[in-house]
């Protein structure tokens, strides 16, 4: 079905995917400020807190910006899921560096502090660690965090870690027992859904990354799915995808009001 629908509509590639490179992504306001943001954060080794509903684009703000490092200067080390215990995080650390985990815990949390450490003494390199989802993470891993970026009396850090989450984690980090961890925060960053004027660009950039750069979507199909998505990127995505294959199904060359009242339809019944 995807090569019949690229055939109907000209597209060189499946538009609104999300196995873009960071240098094709949409430039939208939010977008890079949170790159920006994130960046200084690296740059100063501090803690960054990135917080948005689902869908905004934490992650990709995120992978934008760490496309960006020098490798020879920067060790990434990504958590995906959260839900792997405080064990976890160190053993995470400690493989990252080509090293094995020792099996007592408290070795081990000695053998990452040192890896931690030792990358940025002995290689220069500033170790990157960063966690999705940390709306997951527990009050024990938090503090973990909390110990990983203590250094040198307090005065330093040997690393850079980024907490990326939906809005729950801002509250979490209010609660008075996370006190020592919230006034290490480097930066806090909510990300914004992207306004209508946004959300239109948006879906003309996917389309000119797709071969077409003429009017496929009409004015009123682009707000009613900025309308329904509220902003959100993903969200964006998917109805706007869904309004290309119904209008395609009715046999249209153009994306209009009915094609997407027809994706809302179908996507509030999944």
């Amino acid at each position: 079905m995807i090569e019949k629908l690229r055939g109907h509509y000209g597209f060189t590639r499946t538009p609104f995917g999300r196995d873009l490179a960071p240098g094709m992504l949409h430039r939208h306001q939010s977008h890079g400020e949170a790159v920006t943001r994130i960046s200084w954060c690296i740059a100063e080794r501090g803690i960054g807190i990135v917080t948005g509903e689902v869908g905004a684009g934490k992650t990709v703000a995120v992978r934008t910006s760490l496309a960006t490092l020098d490798a020879s200067r920067h060790a990434v080390i990504y958590l995906p899921n959260p839900q792997i215990g405080v064990r976890g995080i160190h053993e995470a650390i400690v493989t990252a560096f080509g090293a094995t985990p020792t099996f007592h815990t408290s070795r081990l949390i000695a053998q990452s502090s040192a890896a931690l450490t030792g990358a940025r003494a002995e290689r220069g390199r500033t170790p990157v660690l960063v966690l999705d989802e940390a709306h997951l993470l527990t009050h024990d891993q938090l503090e973990t965090i909390r110990m990983l970026t203590n250094h040198a009396l307090d005065s330093d850090s040997p690393l850079a870690c980024l907490l990326i989450g939906q809005p729950t984690l801002r509250r979490t980090m209010r609660l008075a027992v996370l006190a020592a961890l919230e006034q290490r925060i480097t930066i806090r960053y909510t990300m914004p859904p992207m306004n209508a004027d946004e959300t239109a660009s948006y879906i003309h950039h996917h389309l000119n990354l797709a071969g077409r750069s003429d009017t496929l979507f009409s004015d009123d199909a682009i707000t009613l799915i900025h309308t329904t998505a509220r902003g959100y990127p993903r969200a964006v995505n998917n109805l706007a995808l869904q309004a290309l294959v119904a209008a395609w199904a009715a046999g249209n060359s153009i994306v209009d009001e009915k094609s997407a009242h027809t994706a809302l339809a179908e996507t509030a019944e999944d």
